[in-house]
């Protein structure tokens, strides 16, 4: 019998998507805390973990307030051949196992402040890019693994892999935890960058362990809906069974090619007039909800006020507000105390709904020319090196763009 007074144990991840919860994961680190000026951009390597470490734990618990359910550690890039590529320095400066173990800590620290569980990622490697083995690769993923076991994290998610083949491996390393095992692709309705369809993707990554599949980064709400889509008809053509997940960017791209956002010109530093509102955000939960999709969150951009978004749309069917709505009202009813009254005007569902809103930007165009290079796994411009990249490597990048 549990003590008087005792805490309850937090349901898992997978006792709450199949009792049929909505669960709402958190935001894009990286984007974040590379304008806040914690993060390089470039590598994108999470060691803001040892070296700012209030930052990391800032934005959980900001994301915590939102409504997110999971707290998933600032893990993204941190195995420790990204860690060393292309003349990083943090590997000469922190070990991986130090910033997977900070980030573990932090998110654990901020998911007990809730209920909210922590999930350990893995993502792409510049290992498997280069043509390493199947026995490298795996091996990096069994050292950030021996982070995750040790520090007890609720589940596991391997997400961010443009290529089938290398999520199947992380994916069969991280199931020999025996912990759940989440798995999402940054693909759009083309598939993989070998073209192996969105929806053989999702059953190759089921039969490989994963018992949560679906997409994140990339592309928009929209795209990534799209994919889910192929990927649930994909997994009932098998008759296979699995959770749906979708965590998109929150940027607007309809224009982009086969390797998402990345392939805008705008990436990263110009990609704000894509931003997409809280009112779309709603919109794609809702979207999202109706396909069958149970964990809902985001990826590059995603700010708390996003994350929120998705809570506020459905609350209705979880039965509850996120603590940040308490100074904001659904669909901007806190308007309504506004000194103006064409902005009180505003104070309602109808108004957000229908607006479209303007970019202020009178000489710029709506869409961009992708820069569609069509460069993956073997080329020689993707191959990893500890050294820094040369001045000529730059140079030859630089005639090629002009092409």
């Amino acid at each position: 019998m549990a003590a008087i007074g005792a805490k309850q144990p937090k349901k898992g991840i997978l006792e709450r998507l199949n009792a049929g919860e909505t669960v709402i994961g958190d935001g894009g680190f990286v984007f974040a805390l590379e304008k806040r000026g914690y993060v390089k951009a470039g590598p994108w390597t999470p060691e803001a973990t040892v070296e700012h470490p209030e930052a990391v734990r800032q934005l959980h618990r900001e994301f915590l307030r939102a409504g997110s359910n999971v707290m998933q550690t600032f893990t993204f890039y941190a195995s420790d051949d990204k860690l060393e590529n292309r003349g990083n320095y943090v590997a000469e400066k922190f070990s991986g196992q130090a910033v997977n173990e900070a980030a573990c800590d932090i998110a654990r620290e901020v998911a007990d402040e809730g209920d909210a569980l922590v999930a350990g990622g893995v993502s792409q490697t510049p290992s498997y890019l280069s043509c390493k083995s199947e026995a490298y690769v795996k091996e990096i993923f069994k050292k950030q693994l021996v982070v995750f076991e040790k520090k007890k994290v609720d589940f596991l998610i391997a997400e961010y892999f443009e290529h089938i083949e290398e999520a199947t491996w992380a994916v069969e390393v991280l199931k020999g935890s025996g912990k759940p095992v989440a798995a999402t692709m940054c693909i759009g309705p083309e598939g993989d960058l070998n073209g192996i369809p969105a929806g053989k993707c999702a059953v190759q990554l089921v039969k490989a362990g994963a018992s949560i599949v679906g997409v994140n980064c990339h592309f928009d709400p929209v795209t990534a809906l799209n994919t889910v889509k192929l990927m649930k008809e994909g997994l009932a053509a098998a008759n296979v069974k699995a959770h749906l997940m979708i965590q998109p960017i929150a940027y607007n791209t309809p224009d982009c090619g086969k390797q998402g956002f990345i392939d805008l010109p705008e990436f990263p530093f110009a990609l704000e007039p894509r931003i997409i509102t809280r009112w779309d955000v709603q919109k794609y939960a809702r979207e999202a909800y109706k396909l069958g999709i149970r964990y809902i969150g985001g990826c590059c951009g995603f700010e708390p006020y996003h994350i929120r978004a998705i809570a506020e749309e459905l609350a209705p069917e979880r039965g509850f507000l996120p603590k940040a709505s308490e100074k904001h009202g659904t669909w901007g009813s806190g308007l309504d105390m506004h000194t103006k009254p064409w902005v009180r005007a505003r104070a309602r569902k109808e108004y957000w709904e229908k607006l479209l809103p303007a970019s202020g930007r009178p000489y710029c165009p709506s869409m961009s020319k992708p820069d569609a290079w069509g460069v993956t796994k073997g080329a020689t411009e993707l191959m990893q090196q500890k050294e820094s990249t040369s001045e000529q490597q730059l140079h030859e990048l630089f005639e090629k763009q002009k092409f």
